[in-house]
């Protein structure tokens, strides 16, 4: 019995062993899972804040311990692509359908990186596989029409837009794509039909009134080319080849003012177009104003110094305001490369006559001579004022088109036909119009939001900063960069040694900055969970801190906004937000920054008239926070007070805020 007893005893304790040792690696693995899934939603999040080469490093370390799992090389895919890594990204997405061959959103990423790597079939197939899971994809159906096109396969490419045509009957951008085929097969009659249609649909589309003004060029209807290129500048006022196009409409139809305006209007978009400064130059060459004619083609013989035709526009520009030896230069360059041209010969053999220089002015005159005996070398015909109402291609070197307007090589084969391919694939949901300026937050980076005469300070950030001695300094920020990848390894390894002071620190108060301060790094790397996690521990150590509740408000809401969009549950209550905020406000009543975010929770919620009431108090304690203004515009703006909030965009411009003044021009109109 005593054996028996023994060995009952024995046995108890082994399967108490061999449990606790179940428990143990049933422990170990559900935190491995974890810890993965946490990688995986923190790099999601960095990549929700368009921070992707962040999200890449969470991703990495996510595939390192556990290559097996789809998502990450999925999510990494993404973010690739984001960087225009678009070889990389493919490669990403095989490895993720290596792992899951059922994720549609996969084979349209996919797709997405071949037709940018001009791997048309492989898009084709991707777009196909995507297509079989869900046939009412539209954009795959548009993308995949836009890839048999540059496959020249146009009878498919009609037939699959007939289909789009058929299920979506409203989408405008089927007829458009539909005008670009049926002129590739030269049928001019159907795609004007189509255009209109298109317009019809979508009279606002600013790149089918460019395509129907190049139909109108291309048919000499300057005119109306004229009326369509304005309407597709007011809907798309940053085009410049638009301003250049109807530059030569305006030319052609006598109105020479409007013709240099548009021209003027284009070198300012962009200050060194070669065909601006060439058709201006010309421009003014016609209107008499030779010297600033002459700076015209200086800056185009500067971009390309041996334009045979600048050279020579520059030269009879030279040579009529009394430049002789600029003009006997030019002349003599233009002429080292067509040693045949007569015409040339004869304008610097006067040259050399009216400076004196008789002898080379015979030497001129004898090859012109010699050439008129000589029947064999032929004899140049010389301009006539009838070649000025032409225009010619840019690498036309024909010098009795010298004064002739420059089209772009590309415009004039493909006056007809012009068109920018835009892949778009569902890669990222997050569609906004215009944003509201972001939070205010605790940072180791520090403010730079265009405003340079801004310095972002909080008097308690600044003790914070004075009792931690010699460590990283925090400080106010708002709108952070994202991070290169060499930044992101020194934030985590920032946190590899604060880990180290935690487990070594002696006091609560010591400790409690430790974690404060390791907080603000987790942030920078947009850690939110693990985050928050030591932001609520510091707050048992010390609960009066305005600080905290400032960050964990901070970091609440970055948290909410990405669950919120992803669909990923557990979202936090705004009214916890909101609460941390206001004890913030409580602990700190001097704070700009308190306010001012609250009125963005505030403004998110809709509810205008508290958030009216936070950007007030802000901009009465600091009135130089552009932000603040920029988001009371904003929200005066959505709650129907149209006038103050653009007066309250414009000051947000005025303090250096400037892209206040491209969302002012849009609530103006």
């Amino acid at each position: 019995m005593l054996i028996q007893g023994k060995t009952g005893e024995t046995m108890k304790y082994w399967r108490r062993a061999l449990l606790l040792l179940l428990l143990t690696a049933i422990t170990i693995g559900t935190r491995a899972q974890y810890n993965t899934q946490r990688l995986i939603i923190t790099g999601r999040s960095a990549m929700y804040y368009q921070d992707y080469v962040l999200a890449i490093q969470y991703f990495n370390q996510a595939i390192a311990a556990k290559p097996y799992l789809y998502d990450p090389w999925y999510y990494r895919a993404i973010a690739k692509y984001y960087l225009e890594d678009y070889s990389g990204s493919e490669k990403d997405c095989s490895e993720a359908l290596d792992r899951n061959p059922f994720v549609t959103d996969i084979y349209e990423l996919r797709a997405v990186c071949r037709a940018n790597l001009k791997e048309y079939d492989g898009a084709i197939t991707d777009y196909t596989r995507a297509l079989k899971e869900k046939p009412n994809n539209r954009d795959a159906w548009y993308n995949r029409v836009l890839c048999r096109i540059q496959k020249k396969d146009y009878d498919t490419a009609l037939f699959e837009l007939d289909t789009i045509s058929s299920h979506w009957k409203d989408f405008a951008k089927a007829y458009f794509i539909k005008t670009e085929v049926l002129l590739q097969q030269k049928d001019t009659v159907k795609a004007l039909n189509s255009l209109s249609k298109c317009l019809e649909l979508d009279p606002y589309d600013g790149d089918a009134w460019t395509m129907k003004s190049y139909l109108s060029l291309s048919m000499h209807e300057w005119k109306q080319a004229d009326e369509e290129l304005s309407k597709a500048i007011h809907y798309k006022p940053l085009v410049v080849n638009n301003y250049i196009n109807r530059a030569l409409a305006r030319y052609k139809i006598k109105n020479l003012r409007g013709a240099m305006a548009d021209y003027d209007k284009a070198i300012d978009l962009d200050p060194n177009n070669f065909i601006g400064h060439y058709n201006r130059g010309l421009l003014r060459q016609e209107v008499g104003d030779d010297n600033r004619a002459i700076d015209d083609f200086d800056f185009v013989l500067r971009l390309e110094p041996d334009n045979i035709m600048a050279l020579y526009n520059r030269a009879l520009l030279l040579e009529q305001t009394g430049n002789l030896r600029g003009a006997i230069r030019d002349y003599t360059k233009v002429l080292k490369r067509f040693p045949n041209f007569w015409t040339g010969l004869q304008y610097r053999a006067n040259c050399y006559r009216r400076l004196g220089m008789t002898k080379q002015a015979e030497l001129d005159e004898f090859k012109i001579l010699k050439a008129q005996l000589d029947k064999r070398n032929g004899i140049q015909r010389r301009w006539k004022r009838g070649t000025a109402d032409k225009i010619r291609k840019k690498s036309d070197e024909d010098l009795e088109k010298y004064n002739q307007l420059v089209i772009a090589d590309e415009d004039a084969d493909k006056l007809k036909n012009e068109y920018k391919n835009e892949y778009r694939g569902k890669v990222q949901d997050r569609k906004v119009d215009v944003e509201y300026q972001p939070m205010y937050m605790l940072s180791y980076l520090k403010y730079d939001n265009g405003v340079q005469s801004y310095d972002a300070f909080d008097q308690q950030v600044d003790d914070l900063n004075r009792k931690s001695g010699g460590a990283r300094k925090i400080f106010v920020t708002c709108n952070p960069k994202a991070l290169t990848a060499k930044a992101s390894n020194v934030y985590f390894n920032v946190i590899d040694s604060l880990t180290g002071r935690v487990d070594v620190s002696k006091t609560n108060v010591e400790n409690g900055i430790i974690l404060l301060q390791r907080a603000v790094a987790y942030c920078v790397i947009q850690n939110y969970d693990d985050a928050l996690d030591d932001l609520n521990t510091y707050m048992h150590i010390d609960s009066l801190s305005s600080l905290a509740y400032w960050q964990r408000g901070v970091v609440k809401y970055m948290a909410n906004e990405f669950k919120n969009n992803e669909g990923l549950g557990n979202e936090l209550k705004n009214a916890s937000i909101v609460g941390d905020f206001t004890e913030a406000i409580r602990l700190n009543p001097n704070n700009a920054y308190l306010y001012y975010n609250r009125g963005n929770v505030y403004a998110g919620q809709k509810q205008y008239g508290k958030a009216i009431a936070d950007y007030d108090k802000a901009v009465e304690i600091d009135r130089r926070l552009a932000e603040a203004y920029f988001n009371r515009g904003l929200v005066k703006i959505y709650s129907s007070h149209r006038e103050e909030g653009i007066r309250d965009l414009s000051k947000a411009g005025e303090l250096g805020l400037y892209n206040a003044y491209s969302v002012l021009k849009k609530y103006s109109k």
